[in-house]
């Protein structure tokens, strides 16, 4: 879980990525556009292309869950939720890979992006006794099944451009009390191999996760991630699946990155167009929780030097975990991403 902690839940309830990444490899997608970002028109059923790449140089996935599904609410005649959803589909979004074949997953993602002139974002989320037994738990069984997770993605990314959130909640879960600490040095060496591992790729980044404005101090956070390797990243990410404002993800960012030698970072600006939720139990704030909105759509322009990027690293419409009527973590919920939308909607 994540709400004061860390990241929610992400995991099964949707096709494979293995699969997708599959489909990838054969079509190529090449119907992704010319990568302009012009002539997409405003109607519900136009192609999904690629955002400026000036602005924007991310991947947008033109057979992505939200588009598939506004494709779907198209077909029904339902042209103004097509339209709505589409707010989602003509984003890049995280391609979180999962356990079944990474290699794979990897190579597909980013032979498609390739194939855009663009950069593929993938987070990987598969660090062992992941998300402390709540909606997300398990992860890898074991450091070395770990290793060969890790593997397989960077066999798979080889020379393209890739863009890797690293382990959402793996550093803030020892800080927090989470993990059982006879797992603690297990973590950090499997993270630090990871980001070396990542990092001697010709053209990949790494951002190692540091947690979000409303769970602690960056205090408790800055050790951790230098002995998690954030000095062989390219920086940290910050707000993960949470909803915390652009602003206070910026002030949370720039005092932690004093304490990590001025190391840069991205924000997921995804879901925090409202910011955080305030009311009802404090501990279940972070799931589903309602009137949230989408937030700045993905950018490398951002309001801040330290800032890389604004990126949609969640999977807007995906739900966070069996809470507030919501189906089990990852599934897409029509509801709840209508509502994202809706409430984003100028």
């Amino acid at each position: 879980m994540y709400g004061s902690r860390g990241v929610g839940a992400f995991a099964g309830g949707r096709a494979s990525a293995a699969v997708l990444g599959a489909a990838l490899l054969i079509t190529g997608c090449s119907s992704a556009g010319d990568g302009k970002g012009e002539d997409r028109g405003d109607t519900a059923g136009a192609a999904i292309t690629q955002q400026p790449k000036e602005t924007d140089p991310f991947w947008v996935n033109p057979d992505g869950i939200a588009a598939r599904k506004a494709a779907e609410l198209q077909e029904d005649g339902k042209r103004t939720e097509a339209r709505q959803i589409r707010r989602i589909a003509e984003q890049p979004v995280g391609e979180w890979i999962t356990p079944e074949n990474p290699e794979e997953q990897a190579r597909g993602f980013t032979e498609a992006a390739g194939k855009a002139d663009r950069t593929a974002l993938l987070v990987l989320y598969n660090i062992p006794h992941r998300d402390c037994g709540q909606y997300s738990q398990g992860g890898a069984a074991d450091g070395n099944a770990y290793r060969a997770f890790v593997d397989g993605v960077a066999k798979g990314i080889g020379d393209r451009p890739a863009t890797v959130i690293l382990e959402p909640d793996a550093v803030l879960h020892l800080v927090d009390g989470c993990t059982p600490e006879q797992f603690h040095e297990e973590r950090y060496d499997l993270l630090k191999g990871a980001v070396t591992q990542l990092k001697a790729l010709k053209n990949t980044k790494v951002y190692l996760d540091a947690g979000n404005a409303g769970w602690g101090n960056p205090d408790q956070i800055f050790d951790p991630l230098e002995r998690a390797g954030i000095d062989r990243a390219d920086g940290f990410s910050v707000n993960v699946s949470n909803f915390y404002s652009t602003e206070d993800s910026i002030a949370y960012g720039r005092q932690l990155s004093a304490k990590v030698g001025g190391k840069p970072f991205v924000i997921d600006t995804s879901r925090n167009g409202n910011g955080p939720y305030t009311e009802g139990a404090a501990d279940e704030r972070w799931c589903n929780p309602p009137g949230r909105a989408l937030g700045e759509t993905p950018t490398v322009k951002t309001a801040d030097p330290l800032v890389d990027a604004y990126l949609w690293v969640k999977r807007p419409g995906e739900s966070d975990g069996e809470c507030k009527g919501g189906p089990k973590a990852g599934a897409w919920w029509p509801k709840y991403a209508l509502e994202l939308a809706r409430a984003s909607t100028p």
